[in-house]
């Protein structure tokens, strides 16, 4: 187990930002590639995602002594210590169909909770970092802080889901909470990449985003991203994100909390905790 002091959070984000920058132009070769390996249901994983997380998870330990917890190999439980965090290509199915919104998603995690986090949209040359106690870096600049907002005439990012679909958040409950949020006038955007949306909303384009999902990879960068702007991060039922937390719901202030108002009227489970 490797001890974090908050004095080395800004050289280790420096860090890791180099090694995402050292592997855009692999990530941005392999735009297009197609399905190689099947992960169940629709997902699935390119041959571009296993050999950029071997790269990329390599050099992070390498050059931290941190260990690496990925996608595509796994690791170490990151809710025991300091454990990089790891997507390689965040928004697969969009990669692999040549769209440009797809994201290299990093983050540092102590005990569960996310300390630093890189999105990088390679894209669209685009780069969002922040370390606990820092500011929102966009492309390298401080960024302003998330101001108060409200649901009206916002634009809300909203993960792609079937209505038939089961498991802990089923589909039709999405499909009423997406009418709910228009209903009070704002505008549903469904990206295909929840990294992406969650920097966004760090970046004050998008007023929130709601992800449904049970990835800590997928979720912790933009946790840090979006704490670091002022926003909120919790999960749908309102408890502070950790690891071990499904879901995710982030966004400005005001917001989050007419986001959560309309998630509470979901028929959902009572809340559960991610084991590793």
């Amino acid at each position: 187990m490797t001890a974090v002091d908050s004095s080395a959070l800004p050289g280790l984000l420096a860090v890791a930002g180099e090694v995402l920058d050292e592997a855009v132009p692999d990530f941005l070769a392999g735009l297009g590639a197609p399905s190689a390996v099947a992960k169940g249901g629709t997902d699935f994983a390119t041959e571009i995602d296993f050999a950029l997380e071997r790269r990329i998870g390599g050099e992070l330990q390498r050059r931290t002594g941190i260990d690496v917890h990925g996608e595509e190999y796994g690791g170490p439980d990151p809710s025991i210590g300091a454990v990089w965090l790891l997507d390689p290509i965040d928004g697969t199915f969009n990669y692999s169909t040549g769209l440009p919104l797809t994201a290299m998603l990093a983050a540092l995690v102590v005990d569960g909770e996310p300390v630093v986090g890189l999105t990088w949209i390679p894209g669209r040359d685009q780069r969002f970092a922040a370390h606990k106690g820092g500011p929102l870096l966009v492309d390298g600049r401080p960024a302003p802080a998330l101001s108060a907002a409200t649901l009206h005439s916002s634009a809300i990012g909203y993960v792609s889901y079937y209505f038939d679909q089961a498991g802990l958040f089923p589909g039709a409950g999405r499909n009423r909470v997406q009418g709910e949020i228009t209903r009070r006038h704002a505008r549903i955007r469904m990206h295909g990449s929840t990294g992406a949306d969650m920097a966004y909303v760090a970046a004050g384009r998008l007023a929130g985003a709601i992800s449904y999902g049970r990835h800590p990879w997928d979720h912790a960068a933009g946790v840090a991203l979006v704490r670091a702007a002022g926003g909120v991060a919790t999960d749908v039922y309102g408890r502070p994100w950790t690891v071990s937390t499904p879901s995710l719901v982030a966004a400005a202030p005001g917001v989050h909390g007419e986001l959560l108002d309309i998630l509470a009227d979901g028929d959902w489970p009572e809340p559960t905790t991610l084991t590793f």
